[in-house]
């Protein structure tokens, strides 16, 4: 993808109630400062001044969100009916997500499950970033798992790299960040959870991109792979040298695999889990803690402005 622009938004699915949409590097889901340059909802403004909203705050519901500096799939809804369905199915964890990154360093295992507790980190001049519990001024660590499969390994500007596809199965802030940060194999491009100061200065982004997303609502499954912007055809800087697997098996796997049931209770955070079924990992029996208040209040804050009331 070329950096984005008000005229490049690239749109990956459209319905009648959702558009998913192929966010760029760098670019900001929404700002109220006059002078933020280059938004998605500006992006959007500009392509379908039709279907802005002027009764939300931004003219668009997004449905989730990802950081500035990640790509890839995000879903907007195009309704306030669409908004709450969707809702419905993050609340009820029955959202399948996966991205692709490149990682530093050569990973030995094939799959690896990162089980860190995430808290906000409270030392001094890191307030807007996270950590892992056990880290000096992690607050409120919360359970968080990521099942990493490892694609290939390679190298990027002459450094060794793993290409990789993670898929997180909570959702913490900066969670796979931080999670590949504390593997001690960062996402290449990283300026937060990344290398010191040195290293990072080749990548031109940071290579982290929402690469498939599927949203099973009751009128209909939204679901949608992006490109893989992580080719050598793109960025001659990444260079490739073992398969180790090849990622149309596992969007096959991931097509494959059944949506969770309302009623059933999804993976609880620190358990494992099935990314792709392989030897010695059986698909464990379905647990999820119930959702305590402290866990809806925000949730329902974000969302009062242009959702349906959930379900109680």
């Amino acid at each position: 993808m070329e950096p984005g622009s008000v005229e490049n938004l690239s749109i990956v699915y459209r319905s009648r109630d959702f558009l998913v949409v192929n966010k760029h590097w760098d670019v900001r889901i929404d700002s109220k400062a006059w002078r933020e340059t280059l938004t998605l909802q500006k992006q959007l403004r500009h392509r379908f001044p039709e279907l802005a909203d002027p009764d939300t705050c931004y003219g668009f519901r997004f449905c989730h969100q990802l950081d500035f500096s990640t790509s890839g799939a995000l879903c907007v809804a195009l309704n306030k009916a669409a908004a709450g369905s969707a809702y419905r199915c993050f609340k009820e964890r029955r959202v399948t997500k996966a991205y692709l990154a490149l990682l530093r360093g050569h990973i030995q295992e094939s799959r690896v499950t990162i089980s860190h507790a995430i808290g906000r980190n409270g030392t001094e001049g890191r307030a807007h970033t996270m950590c892992i519990e056990g880290t000096q001024g992690c607050e409120n660590p919360k359970p968080s798992l990521t099942e990493l499969v490892v694609l290939e390994h390679g190298l990027y500007a002459g450094d060794p790299v793993s290409k990789v596809l993670l898929k997180p199965l909570t959702g913490r802030t900066h969670q796979l960040r931080v999670h590949c940060s504390a593997l001690g194999h960062p996402v290449v491009g990283d300026l937060t959870y990344g290398e010191p100061s040195g290293q990072e200065d080749r990548p031109f982004r940071m290579m982290l991109h929402a690469f498939y997303l599927r949203i099973p609502t009751d009128a209909e499954c939204v679901e949608v792979c992006t490109p893989d912007p992580f080719l050598p055809s793109l960025d001659a800087c990444w260079s490739p040298h073992t398969l180790l697997q090849p990622l149309d098996q596992l969007v096959q796997a991931l097509r494959a695999t059944p949506d969770p049931d309302p009623e059933d209770r999804g993976p609880r955070p620190g358990s494992p889990s099935t990314l792709l079924p392989g030897p010695g990992r059986p698909p464990p029996p379905p647990t999820k803690p119930p959702e305590t208040e402290a866990q809806r209040g925000p949730c329902l804050q974000w969302l009062s402005e242009w959702t349906l009331e959930p379900d109680s």
